[in-house]
């Protein structure tokens, strides 16, 4: 018999590291508005959760390796870049999303993802809202979950 497992979304006791990225912020505030609701929801206590603030997606990955020494079960980005007249987006989104996945690699820690990529604020403010559809909701979600299967893997 195959043996599978996935992990919850019990939040309780878990330590959850956030980097909110300040620029776009409209965005960036929903998005981390939705990471907490669902770790509200999914009973990770308010002193559990620390929330680092950076000027831009580009600090994201040092702001999170900085988190990933302090022991926490598992660390949130939240950054917004938005197409411009140039290439920067394609440059910053690349590099920030790089860093985010060497700092979970490095540290053999879940670090999610809800640094949106979109040409244009219509699509962040889609992706940003009060429903399912927020992506920082959801990359909390993914971190408990991550979180909680890493914990079971390693208890055996």
């Amino acid at each position: 018999m195959i043996n599978r497992t996935k992990g919850d979304t019990e939040g309780a006791g878990l330590r959850i590291g956030i980097v909110r990225s300040r620029w776009n912020a409209e965005i960036t505030e929903a998005l981390l508005d939705g990471a907490l609701r669902a770790l509200a929801a999914c009973s990770v206590r308010e002193e559990d959760i620390v929330v680092m603030e950076v000027p831009g997606a580009l600090e994201i990955p040092l702001a999170a390796q900085e988190l990933a020494t302090h022991g926490f079960d598992a660390i949130i980005a939240v950054g917004c870049v938005m197409k411009g007249d140039t290439a920067h987006f394609d440059h910053v989104g690349r590099i920030a999303n790089d860093g985010i996945a060497q700092v979970a690699r490095d540290y053999e820690l879940p670090v999610t993802c809800s640094i949106l990529t979109t040409y244009d604020l219509d699509q962040a403010r889609a992706r940003s809202g009060l429903d399912e559809a927020n992506v920082g909701s959801q990359a909390a979600l993914t971190a408990i979950e991550t979180a909680n299967l890493l914990r079971f893997l390693r208890s055996k």
